[in-house]
């Protein structure tokens, strides 16, 4: 939450560890058994009966001052699992200092550290997005118990299918998964085999657990004839609608009508995928994010027919896995890819009037996104993007600012990213690098709209960007789609790459102030009506004396 130890912890526990086990422990957040901490030297004694054994157990002398270490290593790590936050580095700091301060300067010295930490934003958007994760994982008051989940279906074993079905079976649900023919269900079994044998090669599983598993909680079945019955059945096909009919409609035919039916569509309007099945009460939309079994996001869909118990029973299991469930409503993209899409639309704008698509990567790579949106493109494959455009009509469809340059990747230039080992960037391994034949593209694109391109600063970049997320985060929650402002915040967090030490896009706009947002959107919507829109929750909260974290 963006704090340094407050009570003397950066002082204390190097003297009993030495310096890389007390500055990685802190620096992490790490929580560890006793046996570890015995090891470590934090704790004297382990015994069945501590009360009674520590009468005997004698007051040690005061712990000697380790010698200086050197933690570079912990400092790596801390940069790498938390990017961008400055406390894991001021904590590595304080322990250091332990080693060479005695400790009353080491106390004073940790304690002005934390009082600065404590005031600072970072400690205040961390502990927002904190609270955020914890209210989403929270029973909900308004909802039934959920039901128990011992049974599974997952149809469809490729990377995202296999990824849930591990996952379920990792908590003890027994899964059959469905494919179409021999062939698949052989790619199926090994696909999830490939994931028992990272967990054993990484040290997470031994070898005869994962076999166990393996063959204990999993089936593997060719077509819907003669499936057993199921508790919850997850669809992970392919992102076609005439597709997920056919699934859903086998899924109606071969399963008692009490089974919950759950799509794991990322875009597709889930009311129209479920039209013409029985019992709609039990149909939702559960959106994982890949790889599904380490991604602790999942949208759960409600759609309109959806009832209390089925909401609560998804809502219980996706919590059951581990993961953060956020409720959202149907519409195109729900919460995280309506506005990922708007974020990307902006970004092409800015691209077509002048800037480049690395200098918009370095931009918000510099802002604190994990990725920039077109290494990210590149990395997920742009004919995904292609073709959920081609779905929407965007190229056709009047009312909005259509660029045609991301289209044109395709279909000119056939760069579809890393897949073809080119996209929006050249790439040399993992190394990218800017593409003269897409900045080539860039500019013939510009001069055929007729626009005189312009140098566009990485500031304005990222600007543009935010207001983006925050404009679009407000219609969402005008329309009903999130239930507040901070599942919003969850979402982009947890599942697409917006620094968590910024909070997400709606702490973001109280951060700057929801005036100030007003001013740089009315101004955007007048140079670019097609592009921008006041959202009209913005200007009733301001006229309310209100800020958006009084939704929450």
């Amino acid at each position: 939450v963006g704090l340094v130890p407050g009570a003397g912890g950066t002082q204390r526990l190097p003297r009993l560890t030495g310096v890389p086990f007390a500055a990685a422990m802190i620096a992490e957040g790490r929580v560890i058994g006793a046996p570890e901490a015995h090891r470590a030297g934090i704790l004297d004694l382990l015994a069945d009966d501590p009360l009674t054994a520590a009468l005997d157990v004698p007051l040690g002398e005061p712990p000697v001052i380790p010698p200086p270490e050197d933690s570079e290593a912990v400092r790596k790590e801390a940069r790498r699992r938390l990017p961008g936050q400055t406390a894991p580095l001021r904590a590595i700091d304080l322990v250091e200092a332990a080693a060479r301060l005695p400790l009353a300067e080491g106390l004073a010295l940790e304690r002005v550290a934390y009082l600065e930490a404590k005031g600072s934003e970072q400690a205040a958007a961390l502990s927002h997005i904190h609270r955020a994760e914890r209210a989403a994982q929270a029973p909900r008051a308004d909802l039934p118990a959920p039901a128990p989940v011992a049974t599974a279906i997952v149809v469809g074993g490729g990377t995202m299918g296999a990824g849930i079905a591990y996952a379920l079976a990792g908590v003890g649900v027994h899964v059959t998964t469905v494919e179409t023919g021999d062939d698949a269900v052989a790619r199926a079994r090994a696909n999830i085999g490939s994931l028992y044998a990272e967990a054993v090669k990484r040290g997470k599983a031994t070898q005869d657990a994962a076999d166990q598993a393996m063959a204990g909680r999993h089936a593997f079945r060719a077509g819907y004839d003669g499936l057993p019955p199921a508790d919850i059945a997850i669809e992970a096909a392919f992102e076609d609608m005439a597709v997920k009919h056919t699934i859903f409609a086998a899924l109606d035919r071969a399963l008692p009508e009490t089974a919950i039916l759950a799509t794991n569509t990322s875009y597709l309007d889930v009311n129209a995928i479920f039209q013409g099945l029985r019992n709609p009460g039990r149909l939702l939309g559960l959106h994982f994010f890949a790889p599904a079994h380490v991604m602790k996001l999942v949208e759960v869909i409600r759609a309109q027919a959806t009832s209390p118990a089925t909401l609560a029973t998804a809502l219980g299991l996706a919590t059951r896995l581990g993961k953060i469930a956020v409720q959202a409503g149907v519409c195109d993209g729900f919460i995280g890819n309506r506005i990922l899409t708007r974020y990307r639309q902006t970004t092409d704008i800015l691209l077509i009037e002048g800037a480049t698509p690395a200098g918009v990567d370095a931009a918000m790579e510099g802002f604190g996104m994990a990725m920039g949106p077109y290494a990210v493109q590149d990395l997920s494959g742009l004919d995904i993007a292609f073709a959920n455009r081609r779905r929407k009509g965007l190229r056709d469809r009047p009312g909005i600012r259509y660029v045609p340059i991301a289209d044109r990747m395709v279909e000119d230039l056939k760069r579809l990213g890393r897949k073809t080992g080119a996209g929006w960037h050249d790439y040399d391994g993992p190394a990218r690098r800017p593409a003269p034949v897409v900045e080539a593209l860039v500019a013939a694109c510009s001069a055929e709209a007729g626009i005189t391109r312009r140098v566009i600063a990485p500031d304005e970049i990222r600007d543009q960007a935010l207001l983006a997320m925050i404009e679009e985060g407000l219609h969402i929650l005008e329309e009903g789609i999130a239930r507040r402002p901070a599942d919003i915040d969850v979402v982009l967090v947890n599942g697409y790459g917006f620094p968590r030490w910024r909070g997400g896009p709606m702490w973001q706009a109280d951060v700057l102030g929801l005036e100030a947002v007003l001013g740089r959107l009315t101004a955007l919507a007048a140079r670019d009506p097609l592009s921008w829109r006041v959202p009209p929750l913005l200007v009733r909260l301001i006229v309310g004396g209100g800020t958006l974290g009084s939704l929450n």
